[in-house]
């Protein structure tokens, strides 16, 4: 039966992703019909242009609204001594849009056409921020969104040598979004790892995707770079990617750079440097799923600097039409200017991670809050990088305790995240580890239960565990598995006239009971010492 059912939720997936992207060539005044944030790229042809990654031609898109569009022509490489370019755009706005191009080049200018966008009911959107709660984020369909994340930095490399399908990356992105996952925070490039390799990756080649020899952004390798131009089979490639996660509506939060993956990026603001962040740019922002983030740990490691972030803040903002949110994977960044980004990414490995986030929480009150890093890396066959968390139940608590103290919240798993990537965990032998990916499908089932409920973080109600409230009078007890009991007679006392009901969630198993109040005691988890549990309170009308 098990099996039957994984069957039928990848069924469920392959029928879903077969409307979310089309690619046509270009054929004057041709209509084109697309959903809602289905992805249309249009393919011109052009005569050889020199510079075509610096070149400035546009397309206006404009609907009966008036609402515009200015779009970059994307130079998507040369073939038969001709020029390849795409016009790229997706719409939350249903009706008919009109475009033309604009461009020095007579092969690229006056390009006219019709794009009519239908209303998709199989797809939430891109996500947005909202002026009413400033707190959360929401989809353009108007859901809140909350995100549950997974870094699975090498996400970019599992099939790129395959030509023809994305075997891994299509196994592995069913595996996140079935266990409850919607975003997956990754790099566009990453080379290698300067930490120790555990000895036993070299047995098993085929989950190391450290220090790939032919793939790098740039024309040559990483150890012979060549900025003079940028690899745009490369780009090719991640196109694939992020497609394959937009139709399973998981965003893709990219970090444009990281600095200690051992990438032999060029200096700072050269030119080689802003065209592979310009293209990036141009070519992404059109992806409903994207989500920007300048770079992971901007400010470590000696490289850059607050101006140099805050600069290629600008550049985005200056040329995503889309507007799509941004972020810096650095607290201290986003602390000293908050108002240049979208939301707060905070990197904090405190045990007392409850109250650091509620801090960030407490102190930007018109801003979402997003934990990309909470130093707890669940174990995996091989050791790879530890932090200070590893056990699955603490790294599990720790991503409660961010989305109690209001905050959405990222995983690792070591058999993911870095250089080793164990695509296929469930298929390997046996004896092998098994990651505790289920967890967080409990975990984002129980949460989507009160995605409507106005929940907020109450400190005042936590005795022992951390609590959740709303105005109406339901309250959420996060109660470790230590706790002989919590003591909430105070907050969970009947009121007059109404009625209370309340039931236990089991983190680990997702299971529900209902509680047996014994006189003179507190609330005692049914899974005592077992597993951490949650207490949910509900009033409802006599």
């Amino acid at each position: 039966m098990k099996q039957f059912i994984n069957i039928l939720f990848l069924l469920i997936l392959v029928t879903q992703s077969i409307a979310q992207h089309q690619e046509q060539p270009f054929k004057s005044n041709q209509k084109h019909k697309i959903k809602q944030w289905e992805i249309l790229d249009i393919l011109l042809t052009a005569n050889t242009i020199k510079n075509p990654f610096k070149d400035s031609s546009t397309v206006i898109f404009t609907n009966s609204s008036g609402n515009k569009l200015v779009l970059p022509l994307i130079y998507n490489g040369n073939t038969n001594n001709k020029s390849e370019w795409l016009i790229r755009f997706s719409s939350a706005i249903i009706g008919t849009w009109t475009f033309i191009t604009q461009s020095e080049h007579s092969s690229l200018d006056k390009k006219e056409g019709t794009v009519t966008i239908l209303p998709n009911k199989d797809h939430k959107g891109g996500v947005r921020l909202s002026k009413e709660d400033t707190r959360n984020f929401y989809y353009e369909s108007g859901e809140k969104y909350t995100p549950i994340a997974f870094e699975c930095d090498w996400l970019y490399a599992l099939d790129y040598h395959n030509e023809k399908k994305l075997s891994k990356t299509n196994h592995l992105l069913n595996l996140i979004k079935k266990n409850g996952f919607n975003q997956i925070v990754m790099n566009v490039f990453s080379y290698d790892v300067s930490w120790k390799k555990d000895e036993k990756l070299a047995a098993h080649p085929q989950h190391e995707f450290g220090g790939p020899e032919n793939i790098f952004p740039f024309l040559g390798t990483n150890d012979t770079p060549n900025f003079s131009s940028l690899n745009v089979d490369f780009f090719k490639k991640y196109d694939r990617t992020l497609l394959a996660m937009h139709e399973r509506q998981l965003f893709a939060h990219i970090m444009i750079y990281v600095w200690n993956k051992l990438v032999k990026w060029p200096d700072m603001q050269s030119d080689a440097d802003n065209l592979y962040y310009d293209y990036v740019i141009k070519r992404y922002q059109a992806f409903p799923n994207v989500l920007w983030d300048v770079s992971k740990e901007a400010l470590y490691y000696g490289r850059a600097d607050e101006a140099y972030i805050s600069e290629r803040i600008q550049r985005i903002r200056k040329q995503d039409s889309y507007k799509r949110l941004i972020t810096v994977h650095d607290y201290g960044f986003c602390k000293k200017h908050g108002d240049e980004v979208d939301y707060i990414s905070s990197q904090d490995w405190s045990h007392n991670i409850y109250n650091k986030t509620l801090e960030a929480y407490t102190t930007f009150k018109n801003k979402p809050i997003f934990n990309i890093e909470h130093g707890g890396y669940e174990t995996s066959d091989y050791t790879v990088f530890t932090g200070d968390y590893t056990n699955a139940e603490v790294c599990l608590r720790r991503n409660y305790m961010c989305l109690f103290a209001g905050a959405g919240t990222t995983y690792y798993w070591q058999g993911t995240s870095w250089n080793v990537v164990v695509y296929n965990p469930f298929q390997q032998p046996e004896d092998s580890y098994k990651p505790k990916f289920d967890y967080f499908q409990y975990l984002s089932s129980f949460w989507k239960q009160f995605a409507d409920e106005d929940l907020k973080p109450a400190p005042w109600m936590n005795s022992s565990g951390y609590a959740l409230a709303n105005k109406k009078g339901l309250q959420l007890h996060y109660v470790p598995k230590e706790n002989f009991q919590i003591k909430l007679g105070w907050v969970l006392k009947p009121e007059k006239d109404k009625t209370k009901t309340y039931y236990w969630f089991n983190t680990l198993t997702g299971e529900t009971t209902t509680p047996k109040p014994a006189k003179g005691q507190g609330y005692i988890n049914p899974w005592r010492y077992e597993a951490d549990a949650i207490l949910v309170s509900k009033i409802t009308e006599k």
